[in-house]
């Protein structure tokens, strides 16, 4: 038996036993593994550790010497992996950090991340909302949410559906200043702006046919999607919202959807991590568990 744990392990509990028998029963393995172990201990070590006869085994002096000294070694041995195997019992524990956009971040994905947080006590969830793309070592994020390009080869990213874009105004807006024709005809009407994290500049509004429009001067201007969705909710601009925060407002009147021709092609939705190795199970457990609830 070449590792020398494993032969010190198998001769501990031999030195516990009637005999070789008995300590293969305890061991779960063949008495003959015993003692191929002791007699290469012996071997190895150039001194008999057990007196053999009819009646069973018995420690000679050397052997219950290194017995006594073996057990301590094999214990510290054994409780280190026992913490280790402990640990493996709860491999999700620890932090994971994930950065998503506020649209996601405030309601969706702590919603949809409960059933498998509350499976994993262990497990705690940094969430950090932002728009813009997170640099995942600076940052030490673990996960990443994104809405939008990701074309970035530093990442394994997978896409998990498409975000719509709506241009939605408050009714009492559209009684006011009437209902866009087109899209150039938007310019002239009272718009929100979302501020681009990423280049301090408003987003460019998006249509078909790969058209956009560069923002004029805006009527009420953020860099939270909430507060833009708030904003058009309250008449002070036509605003282009993704589908999920103007939903709720198209089914309950409070909004109205513009200009339905024209929508542009919905925008990609990734999950993504960086290509660092290994991963830990924690961190593999949200990406596959973001990615199915976000699929």
């Amino acid at each position: 038996m070449s590792n020398r744990l494993e032969a010190l392990r198998v001769f501990c509990t031999a030195a516990d036993s009637v005999n070789f028998r008995d300590a293969a029963i305890r061991l779960s393995v063949s008495p003959q593994v015993v003692t191929r172990a002791v007699r290469e201990l012996e071997e190895e070590l150039g001194e008999p550790l057990f007196h053999r006869s009819t009646r069973g085994v018995q420690l000679t002096d050397f052997g219950r010497q290194l017995a006594d000294r073996a057990r301590v070694a094999v214990g510290g041995v054994d409780e280190l992996f026992h913490r280790i195997d402990r640990r493996a019992l709860s491999q999700h524990a620890g932090v994971v950090r994930v950065t998503a956009p506020g649209v996601l971040g405030r309601r969706r994905l702590p919603q949809a991340l409960a059933p498998m947080l509350a499976a994993h006590p262990g497990l705690t969830l940094d969430l950090r909302l932002s728009e813009q793309l997170a640099d995942v070592v600076d940052q030490q994020i673990d996960v990443g949410v994104r809405v939008g390009p990701l074309r970035d080869s530093r990442f394994v990213a997978r896409p998990v559906g498409k975000v719509p874009l709506k241009v939605v105004a408050a009714p009492s807006l559209i009684a006011r200043v009437g209902t866009p024709k087109d899209v150039d005809a938007l310019a002239a009407l009272p718009l929100t702006a979302l501020i681009d994290g990423n280049s301090g500049r408003p987003w460019p509004w998006l249509f078909s046919k790969g058209r956009h429009m560069t923002m004029p001067p805006a009527a009420f201007i953020t860099d939270d999607t909430d507060a833009e969705c708030a904003a058009v909710l309250a008449g002070l601009g036509f605003g282009q919202l993704v589908a999920s925060l103007a939903e709720p407002g198209l089914k309950s009147g409070e909004l109205v959807s513009v200009l339905d021709a024209d929508a542009p092609e919905p925008w990609p939705m990734y999950v993504y991590r960086s290509q660092r190795t290994p991963v830990p199970a924690r961190v593999r457990l949200v990406y596959d568990e973001l990615i199915r609830v976000l699929g």
